[in-house]
């Protein structure tokens, strides 16, 4: 049986500890390593090892009682949150793991949810435990309130007799349990068999108290994991894979981690996998499964197996791989995924200006592959390069990583917030393309949806007038790359596009005809109603001596946040609130300052919202929508042999087919 396992955390808890004791226990390596001593097996990399934290994702394997494990090391640092949420969608149970001294901070609170939000199984290690300050009934507490009231401490209650108190947790999840638990009938087979359900439909979560420092109680949670979980991969099925990332080798080559997630695949393989509007065909030469920074190579992957493979040049992470004779399979998949953690600042490159700036691009684009969030961008006209980013630690690390991999000396430009922008009603956006045999005519309708929902697409057009296979184009066209707003030039986000109707022509039209009328309709759309600016927020909590209570309070207020003080005790109160990522960023180094170093904030993304300044940021911004030639409302229409330009506003009165609406 093969399982996919995930160890997360918040940055410092154990992490990459307990990751070597799972592998030493299981006979998979045969000397355990220490982050402190920088011979761990996972941190492998020099900057990971100088810096003392894992950075980049890896990948070990190890057998336990005739199970297959895949186990994936993740980063937990917020700052490279993006590469730990990528890890998470290819896993089928995670552990993640509470500091006994800390207990749940902020970060764990994100993962926790991010797990609970897509059903993924968790089992809870509670680590430093052999610290005197870590009280293990103020720990339940703090577990119960911060993540949630499902957690139940597991460590040597999963045995034959099986505890009172565990019975009786679980006699109140199910009622077929409760009716035999108040009528003393206890049957072990039965009753194992429901944790075992509740477990793997993550409704308990199981926690184990130990220290990975000291090997304590981790041959329990090995137990435990290997006891509850459970996995039913198909190696008889056709071939599917997803793409979990990109990474290039000692050689410069490409490399490409997939998930098996049914069939199997073997060397010169012809897979199929889309990139953009195309269907790529390529061979896989060479298949590798990683332990840490070695692999042994294969001539075959099975249904549940992570491996690396050579042959893919342009795949992404959560691309989809079919054989090449089935590439029907890739239309049926939905591969847009809204990601939970984003970053919300960008920054400038700054490098010597004798360096030719298309070669820096190139390298930000190899790094780009290997971490998506990054999406350096290069605009010609003001000759400069952006990058999106989690935070400071990124990058000082991604300078450290540029100067390693190119000897290229770079620095960054002052972070700037990375605003979005929706719509507050709804619209109808037309747009026509006809230069000389040319031919593409489209109708949408734009509607404002939740916040955070990014943007959907729906066809309600007739076959009659536009064929499956063109409104699949729109579709298509509609999520190959970000549309900018009319306000700022900022992503448009949470919005429902709807394809009303078109037109094409027989023998003119092209693929790329509709590409050009469903941008301009989308354009032309968005300037008729009020659009609104939206900005990223944090959830933040706030802990702080009650002497310096009133002057928080203030700050909160002046930095347009709201606020709840959830808790008073031991002249310490804690506040909990949400506010402008622009506002509260710096926060943090002022609050020490404050303080004396006694006050803690910690943050947790929660996404964007109405921007509580759009005057100041547009007015800052600048931005002439009818200046950005790459986004226009404009259409192009053909007369006698000749084309011709009309304006966005005017469009509607020219447009061929019918819009009653």
């Amino acid at each position: 049986m093969n399982k996919i396992i995930g160890i997360l955390a918040h940055v410092d808890s154990g992490k990459t500890t307990l990751c070597e004791q799972i592998l030493f226990h299981t006979n998979s390596i045969r000397k355990r390593g220490r982050v402190d001593h920088k011979d761990s097996f996972f941190d492998n990399n020099v900057i990971e090892r100088q810096r003392g934290i894992t950075v980049f994702s890896k990948e070990g394997y190890f057998n336990y009682k005739g199970s297959n494990y895949y186990l994936i090391d993740t980063p937990g640092h917020v700052d490279f949150s993006p590469e730990m949420e990528r890890s998470l969608k290819m896993l089928d149970y995670a552990i993640l793991i509470v500091s006994g001294v800390e207990k749940v901070q902020s970060h764990s609170e994100t993962i926790f949810n991010y797990l609970r939000a897509h059903n993924i199984p968790t089992i809870i290690f509670v680590n430093k435990m052999d610290r005197h300050i870590s009280d293990k009934e103020d720990i339940n507490i703090n577990l119960k309130e911060n993540l949630s009231k499902d957690i139940f401490d597991f460590t040597n209650k999963l045995n034959s007799s099986m505890s009172e108190d565990l019975i009786e947790f679980i006699a109140e999840r199910d009622e077929e349990l409760l009716e035999r638990f108040l009528q003393d009938d206890f049957d072990y087979d039965l009753w194992f068999s429901k944790i075992k359900s509740l477990f793997t439909s993550c409704n308990i979560y199981p926690c184990i108290f130990g220290s990975a420092l000291y090997d304590e109680n981790v041959d329990i949670l090995l137990e435990s994991l290997d006891t509850l979980s459970e996995t039913n991969y198909d190696e008889n099925k056709s071939l599917l894979g997803k793409v979990y990332k990109i990474k290039n080798d000692e050689n410069k080559q490409k490399l490409t981690f997939i998930k098996v997630l049914e069939g199997k695949l073997k060397i010169k393989d012809e897979l199929s996998y889309k990139r953009g509007n195309n269907i790529l065909r390529e061979k896989i030469n060479e298949i590798r499964i990683y332990k840490g920074d070695k692999f042994i190579k294969r001539d075959k992957a099975f249904a549940g197996e992570i491996v690396a493979i050579k042959g893919l040049s342009e795949a992404y992470p959560s691309s989809y791989v079919v054989y090449s004779n089935e590439e029907e399979r890739l239309s049926k998949i939905d591969s847009k995924e809204n990601d939970f953690i984003v970053p919300t600042l960008s920054t400038k490159i700054l490098f010597d200006e004798s360096i030719n700036i298309k070669d820096v691009y190139s390298y930000l684009k190899i790094i780009g592959e290997e971490e998506i969030s990054l999406n350096p961008t290069y605009s010609e006209e003001l000759k400069e390069i952006k990058i999106n980013i989690m935070g400071k630690i990124q990058l000082e690390v991604l300078k450290e990583v540029i100067l390693e991999r190119f000897s290229l000396e770079v620095d960054f430009g002052p972070c700037e917030i990375l605003y979005k922008e929706t719509i507050k009603e709804k619209c109808i956006g037309v747009g026509h393309f006809e230069p000389l045999r040319h031919y593409a005519e489209v109708v949408l309708k734009i509607e404002p949806e939740k916040r955070n929902n990014g943007i959907s697409f729906e066809s309600l057009a007739h076959v009659d007038d536009i064929t499956i296979g063109h409104q699949n184009l729109v579709k298509t066209h509609v999520f190959e790359r970000s549309h900018r707003g009319i306000l700022g030039g900022y992503e448009l986000t949470d919005v429902k596009i709807t394809l009303l109707t078109g037109k094409e022509h027989n023998k003119h039209t092209e693929g790329g005809d509709f590409r050009q009328a469903t941008f301009r309709a989308l354009r032309q759309g968005l300037e008729q109603v009020e659009n609104i600016l939206l900005e990223p927020y944090y959830k933040f909590k706030i802990e702080v001596d009650n002497d310096y209570l009133g002057r928080v309070i203030s700050d909160i207020q002046k930095m347009s946040g709201n606020f709840d003080i959830k808790d008073s005790s031991n002249n310490n109160s804690i506040i909990s609130g949400r506010g402008p990522v622009s506002k509260f960023m710096d926060y943090p180094l002022e609050l020490i300052s404050l303080t004396k170093g006694r006050g803690r904030i910690s943050f947790n993304y929660d996404g964007y919202d109405k921007c509580h300044n759009s005057e100041e940021v547009l007015k800052n911004r600048n931005y002439d929508k009818n200046s950005d030639k790459l986004y226009t409302s404009n259409s192009i229409f053909c007369s006698k042999g000749q084309s011709y330009t009309v304006k966005g506003e005017d469009v509607r009165n020219h447009m061929h087919c019918e819009i009653n609406i």
